[in-house]
């Protein structure tokens, strides 16, 4: 597991962009979700942002994998219980395996998926990793979560999506890198675009069971990047006119639990709620 001396060259994705500013000097989410899940395309800024987290709570790589976990459980659900076969991956970060589509085209061959992000290294990791099944068809926006309209209208979604057809829209642990309202107004924007029988899967940090987490907060902002922790209230609001999925929001470990979950984990350690809403 890396650690933040470990501030050596960067992995061969991150020197293949050397041409674009990446950054480095300040963090970005993407990376530090990466350091957490114990990834090498980080920087010594990212790692700094996620040390400062780890010393408030170690907690926080323990959500980090149940997060992804859940995310895993959630596309298996909805590619094989529900049926769908659009996915929209806003904010999807350096790709670990099983990525989103292996996961979807595992269970369909034939599922349609677009990915999201604005870090030009999960930009790289796309172009060159996220090979779609001959049947389907997997594409990469790079683009900013906060201009709804480009991505809506975006060519790589128009060629790849039908939005008349039920779209799966994935918002993992992104929304609570925005403060204020602004997750809500981008919420109701890109769920006004998709038909009903869609399906909203959604994760946000919160510090309802450990109220240490919210110093979490702090660290993050201290770093220059932002964070706003919600309670069950508010990320409950984003799920707003639409119907959601047993067990309803949960701390994510709870959500449909296979038997790769630790029931032991208490919800203090995970911080992380999980729902899946149908429109």
């Amino acid at each position: 597991m890396p650690d933040a001396s470990s501030a050596g060259s960067a992995s061969p994705a991150a020197a293949s962009v050397r041409g674009i500013d990446l950054h480095i000097d300040r963090p970005h989410p993407a990376r530090i979700y990466d350091y957490f899940l114990g990834g090498k395309d980080n920087f010594p800024a990212d790692r700094a942002a996620a040390e400062a987290a780890i010393q408030t709570t170690s907690n926080v790589r323990t959500g980090a994998r149940e997060n992804r976990a859940f995310m895993g459980r959630t596309m298996r659900c909805l590619a094989g219980e529900l049926g769908i076969r659009q996915f929209l991956d806003i904010g999807t970060g350096i790709p670990t395996s099983p990525n989103l589509h292996e996961i979807v085209q595992g269970i369909t061959p034939e599922a349609r998926i677009v990915y999201v992000d604005n870090d030009p290294i999960v930009l790289t990791h796309a172009r060159a990793l996220l090979a779609s099944s001959a049947a389907g068809r997997v594409t990469y926006l790079d683009s900013d979560i906060r201009d709804v309209r480009a991505i809506l209208t975006s060519p790589q979604l128009t060629g790849t999506l039908d939005l008349t057809q039920p779209v799966a829209l994935s918002l993992i642990a992104v929304l609570h890198f925005m403060e204020g309202d602004e997750p809500y107004a981008i919420v109701r924007e890109l769920l006004d675009a998709l038909v009903p029988g869609s399906y909203l899967v959604l994760s946000h940090g919160t510090a309802d069971p450990d109220p240490v987490a919210k110093e979490v907060e702090d660290r993050y902002h201290q770093q220059g990047v932002s964070l706003k922790l919600r309670s069950r209230g508010e990320v409950q609001r984003l799920f707003d006119g639409l119907t959601l999925m047993e067990p309803g929001l949960q701390i994510v470990h709870r959500w449909r639990p296979d038997a790769d979950t630790d029931l032991n984990l208490t919800d203090a350690e995970v911080c992380i709620y999980g729902a899946v809403g149908r429109k």
